[in-house]
């Protein structure tokens, strides 16, 4: 199934996915940390979804050792399947197949562990000459809220490259790559990156514009990326490749961020992950209203404070 992002075009999407998942160990240990349920669908299926809901009609996850069960995912399993059907049970059947009939899922090993800049870089042949969705998957955006369909629509018109940025307090910007942007354009949903800077002390953020996992980039990322040395942690981050797309004036270049306002949640925290399950399982279609009761009762009752 693939659709066509704003002005009808197709875009490929790339989401990284290598990652050791130490945050959420043991439970990591032998699962993905992708495969980590959000109420009943793995992290990333909602990413896959968000991907293919804004054109993306072909995506690459890159994947890392041990990684076997994301393939899996998005494969067809014929027995499950057969067993299903057998038993009548249409509406678990037609959940099964969907996580295999969303698109063209592609995947390819990082190799070497270098960061998210090494990791985009990766998807080089694959994505070719044309402008391409990198999705974080520890960043769920909330289905109502279509921000890359609008990042998309901001990089056809402005070409070069845009990346997601949310308001956050100046004492959280410590944890997340930070935006400069040109002076006036402060409190508008779309601004001009004159600067970025990853993981800023408070005092050196030149703002609390968040960059979160959403980007659609210019194809000279790559060549970028190809000389960029390694940064923060000793990984290649695609943060400083972008603050060259951003300051250089080369062909390609030029960075826009769009502010995010909507829902976005974080499964790549523990505490976040569980405000994820919460929020979502609130609103399931079938779950909801008697999670919520629970909820309620629960939080009520006072037992939470008696442990």
């Amino acid at each position: 199934m693939t659709t066509a992002s704003p002005g009808g075009t197709h875009i490929k999407a790339v989401i990284p996915a290598a990652g050791l998942g130490t945050r959420f160990l043991p439970a990591t240990k032998a699962i993905p940390k992708e495969m980590l349920p959000v109420v009943d669908k793995p992290a990333l299926q909602y990413v896959v979804e968000e991907a293919v809901r804004a054109g993306a009609e072909d995506i690459l996850v890159i994947t890392g050792r041990n990684k076997e069960s994301l393939e899996n995912h998005f494969d067809n399993h014929w027995e499950l399947e057969a067993a299903l059907e057998a038993k009548g049970d249409l509406s678990r059947l037609e959940r099964v197949r969907k996580s295999s009939d969303l698109g063209k899922v592609h995947f390819v090993r990082q190799g070497q562990p270098r960061g998210l800049g090494h990791a985009v870089l990766v998807a080089k042949e694959h994505v070719g000459d044309s402008p391409f969705a990198v999705l974080l998957g520890d960043d769920l955006i909330d289905g109502r809220d279509h921000l890359l369909e609008q990042m998309i629509a901001v990089q056809q018109e402005k070409g070069g490259s845009v990346i997601a940025l949310m308001e956050v307090p100046r004492e959280a910007i410590h944890l997340y790559g930070c935006a400069a942007v040109e002076p006036g354009s402060e409190g508008q949903d779309v601004v001009k990156v004159s600067g970025l800077v990853e993981k800023p002390a408070t005092e050196d953020a030149p703002s609390n514009l968040a960059v979160i996992g959403r980007y659609v980039l210019d194809p000279s990322i790559f060549e970028v990326l190809e000389h960029t040395p390694p940064g923060r942690g000793n990984e290649i981050q695609l943060t400083d490749a972008l603050l060259e797309l951003a300051t250089s004036g080369a062909p390609g270049g030029g960075v826009h961020g769009v502010v995010f306002r909507g829902r976005r949640y974080d499964t790549g925290d523990r505490l976040d992950y569980l405000k994820a399950i919460v929020r979502l399982g609130s609103e399931h279609p079938e779950l909801g209203e008697p999670f919520r009761e629970f909820l309620a009762d629960y939080v009520g009752s006072g037992e939470t404070m008696a442990r």
